[in-house]
């Protein structure tokens, strides 16, 4: 049997790997489900403890926003801001402990396209985003109360923001060689997107020229979005924040699959 054989026989059904795509897929999702008090207790524990040191020290000061009280405006965002943290750490630590350990090639040599790669990677992003915020949303119904006005839209906007803070991972684990490096990439670039989105404040409480710098930043729609969707208000339409995440993330996608088709700090 000729070597084309092998790779039709093995690897398409039509003109995608199914099957290479799935075990990619789950080989992500198994990274993080068999550590799960690292990578889901954790973060419902660390948002647990952002909601509770803020009820203590300005929740029965700070008064209503808009027109709810500071701890149910807070949720969503807090919850937001957490699936996305984990989404980006799911792809970069992936990539970049394969680069440092030396078994990135298992990856790499496998007949999965570029295209697939990208979409098997994000496949656990998107499912660890959608872990966490299913643990945060269901402790905030048992202790707060707070059940999704708009589920629908809670479930979508969490699924772009796994997906977009997953590329974006996925584009940093390519270029970051070391640890000190994907270090450099959370804490200045990453962090900062998060936390001046809009997630302990609204933006109508800022200067005119930080809220239109805020209405740059597409973690904003993320957070916005996901506000509307658990207590069904924001600062911005929904359909405009999902067209702007809808569209970054696409851009970044590319830039994902550029990287890895040319084989950027991967195969060299």
């Amino acid at each position: 049997m000729s070597m084309e054989n092998v790779e039709m026989g093995v690897r398409r059904f039509g003109r995608v790997n199914w099957l290479g795509l799935k075990t990619l897929a789950m080989r992500e999702i198994l990274r993080f489900t068999t550590v799960w008090t690292q990578t889901l207790l954790a973060p419902l524990v660390t948002a647990g403890l952002f909601l509770l040191i803020f009820s203590i020290a300005i929740g029965p000061s700070r008064g209503d926003v808009m027109g709810v009280n500071f701890i149910t405006f807070l949720a969503p965002g807090i919850m937001m801001m957490t699936v996305i943290q984990n989404a980006f750490a799911n792809t970069s630590s992936s990539l970049v402990i394969s680069k440092v350990q030396g078994n990135i090639v298992d990856t790499l040599m496998p007949p999965l396209s570029p295209l697939e790669m990208v979409l098997g990677y994000l496949a656990g992003a998107v499912t660890r985003g959608l872990f966490v915020a299913i643990a945060i949303l269901l402790a905030l119904m048992l202790f707060l109360n707070i059940v999704p006005v708009h589920p629908l839209w809670t479930l979508l906007f969490v699924a772009m923001g796994g997906a977009l803070l997953g590329a974006i991972g996925l584009v940093a684990g390519i270029f970051a060689n070391k640890f000190d490096q994907m270090a450099a990439i959370t804490n200045f670039i990453v962090t900062p997107l998060a936390f001046l989105s809009g997630t302990f404040y609204s933006v109508e409480a800022l200067p005119p020229a930080l809220n239109t710098f805020t209405h740059f930043n597409p973690v904003f729609y993320l957070i916005d979005g996901a506000r509307y969707g658990v207590i069904g208000t924001s600062d911005s339409a929904p359909e405009l924040g999902l067209a702007v995440v809808g569209g970054t993330t696409l851009t970044v996608v590319f830039v994902a699959w550029a990287m890895i088709k040319s084989g950027y700090r991967l195969k060299n």
